[in-house]
């Protein structure tokens, strides 16, 4: 049975996006990219909302000659991609499906049937499975940088039990966090 994680990059306060919707504070450095990647390798299927859809199929054709960076884009583009939109009329990416409505007992069923964990990208989505009880880790990157208002990590009106699995701090300051929902 695969595992459904939300992972998140992070301000201190947070936030996914500041204010104006911009996230460029949480880029991450190649220490932390690096690590990002080896969380990544075992996912089979990414689960997204078409805004983070929208982000994310950049790596689909990415050319940066970083090796971090060409690293990801091959684990990127071997897994499953979901997205959830009511508007998006067709994936920009190969082994991309889209579907209308976000199904709980639907994604129950992935989650038993799959033999690779599944994430689940961006925050909406994410207060929506976190709501609906079928998220069962949560992974944070938190940022040296508090942004002061913007688009929540972690959505309000949800109470979770969380155990703590892991954690780690790199250089630049960031500090990664592993739960497990209770």
């Amino acid at each position: 049975m695969a595992e459904l994680i939300y992972s998140a990059i992070a301000s201190l306060d947070g936030y996914v996006a500041d204010e104006r919707g911009d996230f460029d504070w949480a880029a991450p450095d190649e220490e932390v990219h690096a690590f990002v990647n080896d969380l990544e390798r075992p996912i089979g299927t990414y689960l997204y909302g078409r805004r983070m859809y929208e982000t994310m199929v950049a790596w689909e054709t990415m050319a940066d000659e970083a090796p971090v960076m060409q690293d990801f884009a091959r684990i990127w583009q071997a897994a499953d991609k979901i997205v959830y939109s009511r508007t998006l009329e067709k994936a920009s990416s190969a082994r991309t499906r889209i579907e209308r409505e976000f199904d709980a007992a639907a994604v129950r069923q992935m989650k038993a049937s799959a033999e690779r964990d599944i994430t689940v990208g961006g925050a909406e989505l994410a207060g929506v499975a976190l709501r609906a009880g079928v998220v069962d880790e949560i992974q944070l990157f938190l940022n040296p940088v508090a942004v002061g208002g913007g688009k929540r990590a972690l959505p309000d009106g949800v109470r979770l039990g969380l155990e703590l699995l892991d954690e780690c701090r790199f250089g630049n300051g960031v500090v990664y966090l592993h739960y497990r929902v209770r």
